[in-house]
C-alpha cells in the first residue's frame, strides 16, 4: 500500500508543468499484536543502534573499498574471463516480473520467460554451430559432467559402452574430475613444445575402449589447436566423441564455429563469455549444446517450439538422461546473457572476440621481454607467462602477484596450467582499455625490475594494503573457520 502511494506521487510530480502535490496521509496498516501470544511479545527496547543514513553508506562504502574488484580495476584472471559486466544487464535481471517469477509456476502464466530462453538457445546454437541445447546446467563443471553424461548414454544406445575419456596435460582441473563423476577413467595425454597436442600420443592413447576427447580450444595456454581437424579424424575413427570445454569460447566468437570444426557437444560458461558476473562463487550457467545425433539425450524438459512457433518445455523425451537441475537452472544468469546477446548483435560479438585477442597480444608484446614464455605459439585471448628471468634474484610468481597488490591491481591466475611452473596466467578481456593495459604493463615490468634491485621489497609485499602478507603456510594448517578469531592466533 505504501509502496503504491509512493509511486503514485512519483507519477504525479513527473508531469510536465506540475510545481507540487499534496502528499496524502500514509496509513499503513499495524499488525495485530493481540494475536500473538504474550510469551513472544517483545517488551523492551530492541538494542539496535540508530544511525544516520549517510553513516550507514559510508561504512558499506569503504567496506567494498577494502576489497577488490571488476568495477574497481583491472581483473586479469587468466581463463576465468573477469570482464567489466554491463549494468543494464543487472537492471534488465531485476525486473519484477523475472525476480517474482516462481520456480513452480505453470508453463503457461510464464510464456514471456519460455520465450527469452528458447530465444537464448537458438542463438547460442547458431554462435557455435549446434543442432540443440539445454540451458539446465548451473554451472560449467555441472554443464561438463552433464555432457559427459550425454556421451556415455549414446555409447549404450548402441550396444557400445566406453571406459575412458582422454585429455590433455593442459586441462582444466575440473575436467577430469567431471570425467571421474561421470564413470569414465581419465587418460592424460602430453602437449607438444609449441603448446598443442602431441598427436603422436595421441593415436598410441586412443582405441575402442575411448568415449571421447575432452579438450579446450584455445586451451589453456591460449593456444589454438591449429591440428583440430585431424585431431577430429582421430577420434572419430574410432567411434569417440570430440568434447570442448567452453571456458575460452569468448576468443572464438563470431570467428570459429566449433559444431564446424568437429566438436560433438560442448558446454558455454554464460558466466563467462557472455557477461553475467563471474566472481563470489556464482552464481553460473553452463548450458550444453550439442549435435543432432546427440539430441535426443538432452536433458528433460527441452526448450522447443510448436508449428505456431510458441516456445514450451518439451517433456515427452523417451531417451533423455533426464533431469540435471532441479528446476531449469539459473534464470536470472539467462536473461543476462540473453541481453548481452541483443545489445551485441553479430557483429558486435565478433568485435568482442577481436579485441580480447589483440588486448591479450598487446600486452604479452610489452611483457615478454621481462617475463619467461615457455610456449612460442601465438596465443590468443590468454598467455601463460612465468618469471624464470626472476628466479635468480630470488623472486617467485608469489612475490610478483603480491607486489601487484601495491601498484593497486588484481594479480594473475598463479600457478595454472601445471605444465608451466609458477605460471602467470593472464588475460585482458576485451573490456579494457589501452590506457589500463598500458598501467598493468608499466607495474609488471617495474616488479621486474625490483626483483633485481631490490628482491627483498617483493618478499616483503604487499605493504600499501589494509592487511599484509599472510603466512599462508600457517593458514593452510591452522585454518580458523569461527568468528571471533582468536587472540593468539
Amino acid at each position: 500500500m505504501t509502496q503504491r502511494i509512493i509511486e503514485k506521487t512519483i507519477f504525479e510530480l513527473s508531469r510536465p508543468g506540475v510545481r507540487g502535490v499534496n502528499l496524502p496521509k500514509l496509513d499503513v496498516p499495524k499488525a495485530d499484536f493481540d494475536q500473538i501470544p504474550g510469551k513472544m511479545r517483545r517488551t523492551g527496547d530492541i538494542g539496535l543502534p540508530e544511525l544516520a543514513e549517510i553513516d550507514v553508506m559510508r561504512h558499506f562504502v569503504r567496506l567494498s573499498n577494502l576489497n577488490y574488484h571488476v568495477d574497481k580495476g583491472f581483473y586479469p584472471l587468466g581463463s576465468c574471463t573477469m570482464k567489466y559486466n554491463p549494468k543494464a544487464n543487472e537492471e534488465a535481471a531485476a525486473y519484477k516480473g523475472f525476480t517474482a517469477l516462481h520456480p513452480l509456476t505453470k508453463s503457461n502464466l510464464a510464456s514471456g520467460a519460455i520465450e527469452l530462453m528458447a530465444q537464448l538457445a537458438e542463438m547460442l546454437c547458431e554462435i557455435v554451430g549446434h543442432d540443440a541445447i539445454t540451458l539446465q546446467p548451473a554451472a560449467g563443471a555441472h554443464g561438463e559432467f552433464t555432457g559427459l553424461l550425454l556421451i556415455r548414454a549414446f555409447h549404450e544406445s548402441n550396444g557400445n559402452p566406453r571406459k575412458e575419456v582422454i585429455l590433455p596435460d593442459s586441462a582444466h582441473g575440473t575436467n577430469p574430475a567431471s570425467i571421474v563423476f561421470s564413470g569414465y577413467k581419465p587418460v592424460q595425454i602430453k602437449s607438444r613444445e609449441d603448446g598443442m597436442i602431441d598427436l603422436d600420443h595421441l593415436r598410441e592413447a586412443i582405441s575402442e575402449d575411448t568415449a571421447a576427447l575432452m579438450i579446450t580450444n584455445p586451451n589453456t595456454l591460449g593456444i589454438f589447436e591449429k591440428e583440430i581437424r585431424e585431431i577430429s579424424e582421430i577420434v572419430h575413427g574410432v567411434g569417440a566423441q570430440m568434447y570442448m570445454d567452453g571456458a575460452n569460447l569468448n576468443a572464438l566468437m563470431g570467428i570459429v564455429r566449433p559444431g564446424e570444426i568437429g566438436f560433438d557437444v560442448m558446454h558455454f560458461n554464460l558466466h563467462k563469455t557472455f557477461s553475467t558476473p563471474h566472481g563470489g562463487g556464482g552464481p553460473g550457467s553452463g548450458p550444453v549444446s550439442v549435435k543432432k545425433h546427440l539430441k535426443p539425450f538432452l536433458p528433460t524438459p527441452m526448450i522447443a517450439r510448436k508449428d505456431s512457433g510458441e516456445a514450451f518445455f518439451d517433456w515427452d523425451r523417451p531417451d533423455s538422461i533426464g533431469k540435471v537441475s532441479g528446476f531449469y537452472g539459473n534464470f536470472l544468469v539467462m536473461v543476462k546473457a540473453w541481453l548481452y546477446l541483443r545489445m551485441l548483435g553479430g557483429e558486435g560479438i565478433r568485435e568482442a572476440s577481436e579485441w580480447a585477442v589483440i588486448n591479450s597480444n598487446y600486452l604479452l608484446s610489452r611483457l615478454r621481454d621481462y617475463y619467461g614464455l615457455k610456449y612460442k605459439s601465438t596465443p590468443m585471448h590468454e598467455f601463460v607467462a612465468d618469471p624464470s628471468p626472476l628466479k635468480d634474484y630470488g623472486a617467485h610468481n608469489i612475490d610478483v602477484a603480491k607486489r601487484l597488490l601495491d601498484y593497486g591491481f588484481h594479480a594473475p591466475t598463479m600457478s595454472f596450467p601445471l605444465i608451466v611452473s609458477e605460471a602467470l596466467m593472464i588475460e585482458p578481456t576485451e573490456t579494457e582499455s589501452k590506457a589500463t593495459l598500458d598501467e598493468f604493463a608499466d607495474a609488471m615490468i617495474v616488479i621486474a625490475k625490483e626483483a633485481k634491485e631490490n628482491p627483498e621489497l617483493l618478499h616483503e609485499a604487499p605493504v600499501n594494503t589494509p592487511i599484509g602478507r599472510l603466512d599462508e603456510g600457517k593458514a593452510a594448517r591452522s585454518r580458523i573457520l569461527t568468528w571471533p578469531i582468536p587472540e593468539d592466533f
